[in-house]
Formats: structure tokens, C-alpha cells, sequence
């Protein structure tokens, strides 16, 4: 056999060893973020989450859902706008809902900051835009973010309408002040994240954290999760229930965040 048989050789054999590799990785990826969930776990045909405006103003100033969010995840606190990392937030109802907002609207709600977070839309651009499916539409719509396949290139922040996305400029883990949490991995520099809806709680049979500790704080049905897709769901019920509305709606992106006014 030449030489050049036994390199052919070689290298086919090492793309087949590689290939029956990846199948397994593949799929223990895959079981982690799409796949069936574990017992107990949550499912939906398609997730959502519906604001109560007016009951969350009640208590101005609280940021029980944000610190909640925020100590589960590893998310760093950076003073400086510019490089800050923010997965839930919060910004002027009057810019967050510029078409709405006319002279006669009621103080109490555009003189006000809301509650702001990935959108999780059904036709997210985010996802169109990733050169390494690094950000991708699980089939029950949550919008997910691998930061392992990220290469930094923030095209997902320039296409996401709503600024609900963060880079880290700088490793963030000098800048965790509540106590690094084992249980959910940090991040690197030069990567994006973002909300995930709580993927890895709903997996275990839990709410994302923000809706758990809001409806403590604030009372049941300040913050709604549920299934979008089920008629005869909570979050549906309470979105017929009442008035609601979504960020840029025009935009085509289906946002599945809803605001209760």
C-alpha cells in the first residue's frame, strides 16, 4: 500500500470516528435545551409570558424579579452602561411603547418604567443573523443562546430590536458580587447572552425564577408563564381577559412578552 493509499485511509477513518462522535455530543446538546425533558420537567406547545403593568407598579421601585434573575444566572454587575450585562431590566414605559403613548394616557403608567426582557419572538431575527447557530428557536419558541458555539460577532444584537441582548466586553466573573451560583455556568469575554425564559428550571418542574419571585413579592398574577398555545390556558385566559400589548409589534418579529395596562 503507497503512501498516499495509507494517508486516504487514515483520514477517512479518522472522519468516521469523528462522525459517530458527534451523533452522541450531538444529541447530549441537543437533549439539554430541545429535547424530551426530564421528569417533573415543564412543557408547552409554546411559552410565554404576560405582565401585569399596573399591579407590578404598585411596587415602585422593586427589583425583586431582576436580582432573582440575575443571582440565578451568574449575571455580573457592571456600572458602566456601555458594558453592562442585563438578561431582565427595566426602561421608560414611554419608550418601550412609543406608538401608544399620547397626551391623555394616564401618568401612572407613561410617567413609569416596565419590566423588559427577551421577547422570545416567533419569528426572531436574532436567529436568521447567526453565522454558528449559536442562538436558535426551540420548538416550544423559547429563543436559547449557546455561548460555547458564539464567536463574538454580535450580529444578533445589531438585528434584535428591543436591546435584549448583552456582550461581555470583559471576563464577567470578577464582576459577580452575589456569590458565584455551581449550578449555572458563567460566561467569557466575548460572548453574548441573554434571558433564556429559565430553560434549566423548567426542566426540573420550576418557573422561571423572575415569575416565582415576583408573585411572592408582588401577588399572584403580576407575572404570568405559560402555554400560549393552550386556549384554555392561564396566560390566555388572562390575556382575553384584559387589554395588552407588545414592544414594536410592527416589526413582524411576534413578540411573545405581553404587558397587561
Amino acid at each position: 500500500m503507497d503512501q498516499t493509499r495509507r494517508g486516504f485511509l487514515k483520514a477517512a477513518g479518522c472522519a468516521a470516528i469523528g462522525a459517530g462522535l458527534a451523533l452522541p455530543i450531538g444529541r447530549a446538546v441537543a437533549g439539554a435545551v430541545v429535547a424530551d425533558p426530564l421528569p417533573g420537567g415543564l412543557t408547552a406547545k409554546r411559552w410565554a409570558m404576560a405582565l401585569n403593568v399596573r399591579k407590578c407598579l404598585q411596587r415602585d421601585g422593586c427589583r425583586a424579579c431582576i436580582d432573582a434573575c440575575h443571582v440565578e444566572h451568574n449575571v455580573p454587575s457592571i456600572a458602566d452602561v456601555k458594558r453592562e450585562i442585563k438578561w431582565v431590566w427595566k426602561e421608560p414605559f414611554k419608550d418601550t411603547f412609543q406608538t401608544e403613548v399620547h397626551q391623555h394616557m394616564d401618568s401612572a403608567l407613561s410617567e413609569k418604567n416596565v419590566l423588559v426582557l427577551c421577547n422570545h419572538c416567533d419569528n426572531p431575527p436574532c436567529v436568521r443573523v447567526c453565522p454558528t447557530k449559536a442562538t436558535w428557536k426551540r420548538p416550544d419558541g423559547i429563543v436559547m443562546m449557546d455561548e460555547h458555539r458564539c464567536i463574538g460577532c454580535r450580529y444578533c444584537i445589531v438585528a434584535c430590536p428591543y436591546g435584549s441582548r448583552s456582550f461581555n466586553w470583559q471576563d464577567p466573573r470578577p464582576f459577580i458580587t452575589t456569590g458565584i451560583r455551581v449550578e449555572y455556568p458563567t460566561r467569557t469575554k466575548g460572548v453574548v447572552e441573554k434571558c433564556t425564559f429559565c430553560t434549566e428550571r423548567l426542566a426540573k418542574g420550576l418557573l422561571p425564577a423572575c415569575v416565582e419571585v415576583c408573585n411572592k413579592v408582588a401577588g399572584r398574577g403580576t407575572m404570568i408563564f405559560g402555554d400560549a398555545g393552550e386556549v384554555n390556558s392561564e396566560i390566555v385566559r388572562a390575556l382575553r381577559a384584559g387589554f395588552s400589548l407588545r414592544r414594536k409589534p410592527a416589526l413582524g418579529t411576534e413578540p411573545q412578552v405581553y404587558y397587561i395596562v
